[in-house]
């Protein structure tokens, strides 16, 4: 329990300062990896090109679905958050279990969670705060199913804490809530799935140390931590329940990183609030905002996902764009230099899905092949090595 408390206090302080992805588990104590039993790289033939459905980065580890819905996790798993069993990380994608029936998987700072067919739902890794929802904060090695609900839509898994949204459009949140992040009107930890309001109207939620989500109704809606006006509401005063931003009803797309939020609205415009001390924001500055800003004059964005300080957007004609934090090559720009505007990642216009984690990124193409790039020091890059890269490369 002693390293728990140490791991726990750790992240409270990454939490505060807004940097989730520095968490390091290459000191003394580590998590080892698979091949230090071995002698040599388990699984090197999973490196050949196979058909991906989604991935999703977590800050040192990385979770995936292939289109046969079978789900493969990499990376760290000092806390089992791989869900393969033990605790040694892998370099490459491993297959969780046998099972090919997953249809949705969120990977968060040191936990991940995923939805089945049948619409139940599972967690696994950390647990300290009881962010898995299964009413203890026993940490989980493998897919721990929690309740017997089966009407679970989606899940995100965040920062200590997690949310989920039912078939129903009932909204649930579970785990640390020192800010208010559950959006419960008080800051108490939950360890089982607690229903926010009574509403059943969300249709999306993002998770960093905040919280934020849309309604069917297209409108907006903040709570949790606010040092950086990461809640859009002009203030740095944190909330305890959901608070509705600004008078807008055209939100489509939101995203939340350590402690700023974007979004893309139904015109295709991009936005952006919160810390920008990176240029996370691509308002080519590093000034803080606590409104919503528009990003540019374009109106071509599909969607935008935020990491731990970087950010990454399509845009309609399937081009990939990143800014922000560059410190580990994470924009795929080839370089190092951090960028205050959208900076186009390569000439391709192939791009179908792409997952900023802590210092890494992912991305899926129209091919259903998977490119990594970023921080790799413990191979969450999948690519069979802890070499950092500054390009996507195929997994």
């Amino acid at each position: 329990m002693g390293g728990r408390r140490v791991w726990a206090a750790l992240l409270m302080v990454l939490l505060f300062a807004g940097v989730l992805a520095t968490v390091s588990d290459g000191s003394a104590g580590a998590e080892p990896s698979e091949h230090h039993r071995s002698g040599a790289v388990a699984g090197s033939a999973e490196r050949t090109a196979r058909a991906w459905g989604q991935v999703s980065g977590g800050s040192i580890s990385t979770c995936g679905l292939r289109t046969d819905q079978t789900l493969w996790c990499w990376g760290s798993n000092r806390f089992g958050q791989l869900g393969l069993g033990d605790n040694f990380r892998r370099l490459v994608p491993r297959p969780v279990g046998t099972a090919a029936d997953w249809v949705w998987v969120s990977a968060g700072t040191l936990h991940t969670c995923g939805v089945r067919a049948d619409r139940s739902l599972w967690c696994w890794g950390y647990n300290f705060y009881g962010e898995l929802g299964l009413g203890d904060r026993t940490d989980r090695l493998v897919p721990t199913r929690v309740g017997g609900d089966a009407d679970w839509a989606r899940v995100i898994a965040g920062s200590g804490h997690t949310c989920a949204v039912r078939t129903d459009r009932s909204l649930w949140c579970w785990g640390l809530n020192r800010y208010g992040q559950l959006g419960l009107g008080d800051q108490i930890d939950r360890w089982v799935p607690t229903r926010v309001g009574t509403e059943s109207d969300w249709a999306r939620v993002a998770l960093g140390p905040h919280t934020c989500g849309i309604r069917t109704d297209r409108s907006l809606w903040c709570w949790g931590r606010n040092y950086d006006g990461q809640l859009g509401l002009g203030d740095t005063t944190a909330r305890l329940v959901p608070t509705r931003v600004g008078d807008d009803a055209d939100w489509m797309g939101l995203t939340a990183g350590a402690d700023y939020t974007c979004g893309v609205r139904i015109d295709g415009s991009l936005w952006c609030w919160g810390d920008n001390r990176f240029g996370q924001l691509g308002l080519g500055d590093e000034v803080d905002r606590k409104v919503p800003t528009r990003v540019g004059a374009g109106a071509d964005w599909s969607d935008v996902t935020a990491g731990s300080a970087h950010t990454c957007g399509r845009r309609t004609d399937r081009t990939l764009w990143c800014w922000g934090h560059n410190g580990m090559g994470q924009l795929g720009v080839g370089d190092s230099a951090h960028r205050l505007a959208p900076k186009r990642v390569g000439r391709d216009a192939d791009w179908a899905r792409v997952s900023p984690g802590g210092y890494h990124t992912c991305g899926i193409r129209t091919d259903r092949n998977l490119w990594c790039w970023g921080w790799n020091h413990r191979g969450q890059l999948g690519l069979g090595d802890k070499s950092s890269r500054l390009v996507p490369t195929q997994v």
